[in-house]
């Protein structure tokens, strides 16, 4: 057990003149009886023994009663730790939650201003040679290093809510990320303790670092967060239809009507709607507008809630096309029915090579490949479009059924499509529809109930294979398909059974070959996310753009500029922007003064959930490594290092013992009597 030093010499003094005062009486009390000696013989036997008993048993309960009261106010400790050296420098490492949930405000103000005050409390108990390393949600290179206690000061004080949220295990990595042998590490984290941030698994810690969390006290608030927004819209178009998603979500525990949704694109008011959102719940409501123009749009979906705002605002952006570039690969130069099917619609714009002369460098730059009736396909050709297929590009292949099984089954195997199992020929065969499949969605307003299907003369048969990749379309009788798609990484590959030659099936004379391609384009449009959430969001994709050796991009917002890391691949440009990018809104990417993309950030909505973690929840995430759990309204007392040191306090103790040696005297007093014997001098 351990002691403060002004603490203890009160103590000894307690000690001390109580015993004087008694020793003072005691000799009074012999004096007397030695004049008295006769008669005190004749009494001795009677009552000595007993009045003595009184007397020591009441002086050493007023002595206890007040030596435990004085180390009531010492604050004797027991080191709760046992790898605690008292001749090692102390390391002391705090960190402060700095999301948007810290805006929240109880009686001591901001949640954020009181952690700071906490910290600066927590610092105030240690001395002048230990050091101290802040550590925030940004995670900055200037707060991983050590300070001293001025300097950590000074830090604290510059702490401001940032958009940047992490884990608790993340939080927790971070402050054992620079352990030493040679000090004694102590952890406190300052937090009102989502649970969203506390997450439910089991925390993995270091367990000779000594972990000491400080709960602060939210009020309750309701919230409602716009969540999350997609397009019902297959591609952009100027001047067409567009339909949007927005979902959002109510935190509070009350039902919530009325809440006013407003739509803006490019700073023009697009559409509003008033949502009623039930207590814990999501719900969808759709926007539909028209009227953009060509290129990029910036659009804000916005709501009006108090008192939280961080998450009433969601910004998107995306790109309205003239036009959908498409890539015709013909093995057949007489076959006209892809370049009829593209030329009746002016948004799609259609490039044809030959087999015999295909420009590989030239692939990303369309949104669809189509191969068509190819005599010898090779196994380069195989790898291009593969590598294509899986960053995100759509393939359609209608193979020459006449070259056969020999020429393609390479092909497809390396493509990892299902190679040719045998070429079927006979009757007439007619095929049916998967009418569920996205590709016929919004295709038919009614379904006849005779509906005339394509009918198939000669048609390859593949191979079964992993049915998780495969969607079949349109199918022939016995499970074999007529056309299929294929995920393949990140794009779609669709296989038909028979070529465009009418003496094979007359599917591409059949309505259904023109809606189902032109839904099978407008799927293959490349384009980037709506959205990116701040400090979540470290990749973002472009188009390929070209760049000279100085040349290089740029991120430019309101007042800030990023210079992201690029990396090419062979039909898209990767952009790392790490934890530059904190604030949320739509930053333009340029290259050198000309735009090439408009990219919308967000606030992350994990902050949006204002329940937190109980103090039993929390202790239960660490399992049997102890850990010290501290109420800043209950506990702030207990935020005094000097008295509490990583340690078990006593004082609680002491005061108990107090009052219990103190009730010892009273009774020793009232009850514990002695036959009188009358004594004259």
């Amino acid at each position: 057990m351990n002691f403060l030093y002004p603490g203890f010499l009160l103590a000894l003094l307690a000690i001390a003149i109580p015993i004087a005062i008694h020793l003072f009486n005691f000799r009074k009390f012999k004096k007397v009886y030695f004049s008295n000696v006769q008669f005190l013989k004749e009494a001795k036997e009677q009552n000595s023994s007993r009045e003595k008993l009184k007397h020591l048993l009441i002086l050493f309960s007023r002595i206890l009663a007040v030596a435990f009261l004085v180390l009531a106010f010492a604050r004797p400790f027991i080191p709760s730790d046992a790898s605690h050296n008292p001749g090692l420098r102390n390391v002391v490492s705090v960190y402060i939650d700095n999301s948007y949930s810290m805006e929240t405000v109880n009686k001591e103000g901001s949640l954020l201003d009181e952690a700071k005050r906490k910290a600066k409390e927590i610092a105030a108990g240690y001395g002048l040679n230990d050091q101290f390393q802040l550590i925030t949600n940004d995670f900055e290179g200037k707060h991983q290093r050590l300070v001293n206690k001025e300097e950590f000061i000074r830090l604290l004080d510059e702490v401001k809510i940032s958009s940047s949220s992490r884990t608790l295990q993340q939080v927790i990595n971070r402050q054992q990320a620079d352990l030493a042998a040679n000090r004694n590490q102590v952890s406190y984290l300052l937090s009102d303790f989502q649970k969203s941030f506390t997450g439910t698994k089991s925390l993995s810690v270091n367990n000779d670092v000594g972990y000491n969390f400080v709960k602060l006290n939210a009020n309750s608030l309701p919230n409602i967060a716009v969540d999350s927004v997609w397009s019902l819209s297959p591609v952009h178009q100027p001047g067409a239809s567009e339909k949007m998603v927005v979902v959002l979500h109510n935190y509070g525990e009350e039902d919530a009507t009325g809440v006013p949704l407003k739509l803006t694109v490019n700073g023009q008011q697009k559409t509003i709607s008033n949502v009623a959102v039930p207590a814990g719940k999501s719900v969808k409501d759709t926007l539909s507008f028209s009227g953009l123009s060509a290129g990029w749009q910036k659009a804000t979906l916005s709501i009006k809630d108090y008192p939280l705002t961080f998450d009433d605002a969601l910004n998107f952006s995306f790109k309205v096309s003239n036009e959908l570039k498409v890539l015709n690969i013909k093995g057949d130069l007489t076959d006209k029915f892809v370049k009829s099917l593209f030329a009746a619609d002016p948004y799609f714009r259609l490039t044809e090579m030959p087999e015999s002369n295909i420009r590989y460098s030239e692939f990303g730059q369309y949104g669809l490949i189509v191969l068509s009736g190819l005599k010898d396909p090779s196994s380069g050709l195989a790898q291009q479009l593969k590598s294509y297929v899986q960053n995100g590009g759509s393939i359609v292949i209608f193979p020459d059924v006449s070259a056969g099984a020999n020429a393609y089954s390479p092909f497809f195997t390396a493509m990892g499509l299902p190679a040719v199992q045998q070429l079927n020929a006979g009757a007439p065969v007619t095929s049916t529809i998967d009418l569920k499949n996205p590709v016929f969605k919004d295709v038919f307003e009614q379904v006849p109930s005779n509906m005339d299907l394509p009918v198939v003369n000669r048609y390859f048969s593949y191979v079964n294979q992993n049915s998780s990749v495969k969607q079949s379309i349109l199918q022939l009788p016995l499970g074999t398909s007529l056309f299929a798609m294929y995920s393949l990484g990140a794009g779609k590959a669709y296989l038909s059974a028979v070529s465009l030659d009418i003496k094979d099936s007359n599917l591409p004379r059949h309505p259904v070959f023109v809606p189902m391609m032109y839904k099978i384009a407008f799927a293959s449009a490349k384009e980037q996310p709506l959205y990116y959430t701040t400090g979540g969001s470290d990749l973002l994709e472009s188009e390929k753009v070209s760049l000279l050796k100085n040349q290089s991009l740029k991120l430019v917002s309101e007042g800030l500029e990023v210079i992201p890391e690029l990396r090419q691949t062979s039909d898209k440009t990767l952009l790392y922007v790490a934890d530059q990018i904190k604030k949320s809104g739509f930053y333009e990417l340029k290259k050198a003064d000309s735009t090439l993309a408009v990219v919308a950030f967000n606030n992350d909505r994990t902050e949006s959930d204002m329940h937190y973690t109980t103090e039993d929840e929390l202790n239960g995430l660490f399992g049997k490594q102890k850990v010290e759990i501290f109420n800043s309204k209950k506990d702030a007392q207990s935020l005094n290092i000097q008295a509490k040191n990583n340690s078990t306090e006593l004082w609680k103790l002491c005061i108990i013992l107090t009052l219990v040696f103190l009730a010892v005297e009273i009774l020793l007093i009232r009850f514990f009597n002695y036959k009188k014997t009358i004594i004259t001098s």
